[in-house]
């Protein structure tokens, strides 16, 4: 401050005359030391009509020792006549002898400091942003009103205090380290983001944008740090809220691609879980009621207990309360008091923002549970149910332990939208469940349920359903015993699927019997079935008809539009048997073939349907030829062959089914091996 107002000293002995002359004088009047020392003041400095004034005012001075203030004109060197504000008073040195001390500066400047420190008090003082200034040692030596209100603390328990003296429950390690990198490099750090909560509002976040920047004096004189703080939380409060919204949406989005993936009802109900977990819940549990599952409930009562079925529990992290929910799989009777009773019966979801010991009770399984929910720190709970087509299914249980938040309005809806895209899914699982079952069960029961072995053959089979419900019901084999030892082989697949298309599988495996019974020629028998399946709306099935004669070490074998089938030589490698493809049965008019195949003792012959070798992506030669390189082992018993096949050319999830039959050829008890290998 002296050197921004330019403090000059003059000292003047008891004649008036100057003694003392400091540099500041020789700036402020324009007089050099030379000049002065030694001049009587008055005729220097004075206006001529201003010396009784002057006189008076020194000898006041000097005889009663009082100070004056005040401005006063003076006379500069180049003739100007400026105005000066002056602080005058008596000096005494060690001999008894009297001076006047006069201290000057320029009127304007001193005017214009005084304008500049109020306007800065009243700027400091009426800011809305938090003010505070710190010294060199990082001790409050400012506070603002404002800055007051933020902190909830006054400006005189800041003063002379650190950061972390005073704000204690803020980040004050960081603080101060930002404090010390200003103090000490100059680089301000501004608009710094700060959460936290402070005794101004203790039960609310608040957030602050604050800025620290070095204070600095003439000659680069550090004088320590000052601090800007504006509360932003509304901002703050602003941008969290946009980014739940826009974690909200992102969550909905990536259940609508991760949930109902399958038209499997555990899968489903693992896959709401996943997507729940740990965005939305710490643990979330997926309960179905057992009597949806069965097909059995025909509405919803609303009193008495529940049964439900535990589908799936998932935890965002290891801890007890993962315990507490029934274990998958498990059957669990809840009474009419229990939440997850209470949401199935009214259709609503149930909220308990902030679930005390009673609560917990109704929550968990039993008291053992509840115990292990108040141990994990449970502290709120969310039950919404699962709602498909107007029938309640069953519920999403959601659990928060470490997440502080309670679950609110919001969650409540953004629960209720997972909950009902996945009801959908699981819904559509459970129906597509019962259908399927029923289309195996109906394709199963129409297959031979134990192959007959005839004397001469050794024989496996096997029949996988699709795996979904619309694509299971048209594939079947079947094992015909014929006069003379002979056997009919028969493998077959109906284009179509579902229950109607296993009914006509049906149909067709009775017709073949019939005609088997007539010890017809293969291409008869396919001529005759054709004309049943003519009469068969919108139906036509492939079919490959064999009869195997043991005596003559033969197969005779007729074809309508199947694949062709196997043959691995007893003593050689194997390969597919060459025929006339055929067309399909129930095109009508075309004619079929007998073709003879040599087949004797220790021969195989595999026949099965285009669910074994067909892919959407690979070309059918390759695929025939992928069956023929895993015939490479003759002696294989054939249970393992049809299981390699199996395992090595199917996938999961393949949508067709498959029907396959092994045979080998063998001795027949009395009699002796047929002839060597005919001609076709």
């Amino acid at each position: 401050m002296l050197d921004i107002l330019g403090i000059a000293a003059v000292v003047l002995d008891s004649d008036g005359r100057i003694v003392f002359w400091s540099p500041q004088a020789e700036d402020l009047f324009g007089y050099t030391p030379g000049e002065a020392l030694g001049r009587f003041a008055a005729r220097l400095l004075v206006h001529e009509e201003n010396f009784p004034f002057v006189l008076r005012l020194f000898a006041t001075v000097l005889e009663q020792g009082d100070s004056w203030a005040g401005a006063f004109p003076v006379r500069h060197k180049d003739g100007t006549t400026r105005l000066v504000e002056f602080r005058n008073m008596r000096l005494l040195d060690g001999m008894g002898d009297v001076y006047a001390l006069g201290i000057a500066a320029d009127h304007q400047t001193v005017r214009r400091v005084e304008t500049d420190l109020a306007l800065s008090e009243q700027l400091v003082s009426q800011s809305p942003i938090g003010l505070a200034l710190m010294d060199t040692e990082l001790r409050y030596v400012l506070v603002n009103p404002a800055l007051e209100r933020i902190n909830g603390i006054p400006a005189a328990d800041h003063l002379g205090r650190h950061v972390r003296e005073t704000l204690p429950f803020l980040d004050v390690e960081t603080i101060e380290a930002a404090l010390r990198q200003v103090l000490e490099t100059g680089r301000p750090l501004l608009d710094q983001y700060a959460v936290g909560r402070t005794p101004a509002d203790p039960g609310s976040e608040h957030a602050w944008s604050v800025s620290f920047y070095r204070l600095e004096g003439r000659q680069e004189r550090v004088l320590g740090v000052a601090i800007s703080v504006v509360d932003v939380t509304e901002r703050h409060r602003a941008a969290l809220e946009a980014d739940r919204a826009r974690r909200r949406l992102a969550l909905i989005a990536d259940a609508s691609a991760r949930v109902g993936t399958t038209l499997e009802v555990d899968r489903t109900a693992h896959e709401l879980a996943d997507v729940t977990v740990p965005e939305l819940a710490d643990i979330t549990t997926v309960d179905v009621l057992d009597s949806v599952l069965s097909l059995r409930r025909l509405g919803g009562p609303d009193s008495g207990p529940e049964l439900f079925r535990a589908l799936a529990v998932k935890a965002a992290y290891p801890t007890e309360a993962e315990f507490a929910p029934d274990r998958e799989g498990e059957l669990a009777m809840y009474g009419a008091d229990r939440i997850v009773t209470r949401c199935v019966h009214t259709g609503r979801p149930v909220l308990v923002a902030h679930a005390g010991a009673a609560d917990l009770a109704r929550i968990a399984r039993n008291a053992e549970a509840a115990d292990l929910l108040a141990r994990a720190g449970v502290h709120s709970y969310l039950a919404v149910p699962l709602i498909a087509r107007g029938e309640v299914l069953g519920t999403l249980g959601l659990i928060r332990a470490r997440n502080p938040l309670p679950f609110d309005d919001d969650d409540v809806v953004l629960a209720g939208e997972l909950a009902a895209r996945a009801a959908v899914s699981i819904d559509n699982a459970r129906w597509y469940q019962s259908v399927r079952n029923s289309a195996v069960t109906l394709q199963r029961s129409l297959l031979p349920a134990a192959p007959s072995h005839p004397a001469a053959l050794e024989l496996a089979s096997r029949y996988q359903p699709a795996q979904a419900s619309n694509e299971v019901g048209g594939d079947w084999y079947d094992v015909i015993p014929l006069a003379g030892d002979k056997t009919a082989l028969v493998v077959g697949d109906v284009m179509g699927s579902g229950l109607d298309a296993a009914a006509t599988m049906g149909r067709l495996r009775t017709a073949t019997r019939a005609f088997a019974d007539l010890d017809l020629e293969p291409a008869d028998v396919l001529r005759h079935l054709d004309r049943i399946t003519e009469g068969l709306e919108h139906y036509l099935a492939t079919c490959l008809y064999v009869v195997h004669d043991p005596v003559r070490g033969l197969c005779r074998i007729a074809n309508a539009g199947h694949m062709p089938p196997a043959l691995v030589h007893a003593e050689g490698p194997a390969e597919l048997i060459e025929l006339p493809t055929g067309a399909p049965l129930g095109v009508g008019g075309i004619p079929f073939e007998t073709t003879t195949v040599s087949f004797r003792t220790g021969d195989q012959l595999v026949l099965y349907t285009d669910g074994l070798v067909e892919t959407r992506h690979d070309p059918i030669d390759e695929r025939l030829q992928a069956l023929v390189d895993l015939l490479d082992d003759p002696d294989r018993p054939l249970e393992a062959t049809c299981d390699r096949l199996l395992r090595d050319l199917r996938s999961p999830g393949d949508p067709d089914d498959v029907a396959l039959l092994i045979v080998r050829a063998r001795h027949l008890p009395t009699g002796s091996p047929g002839p060597g290998r005919g001609e076709r």
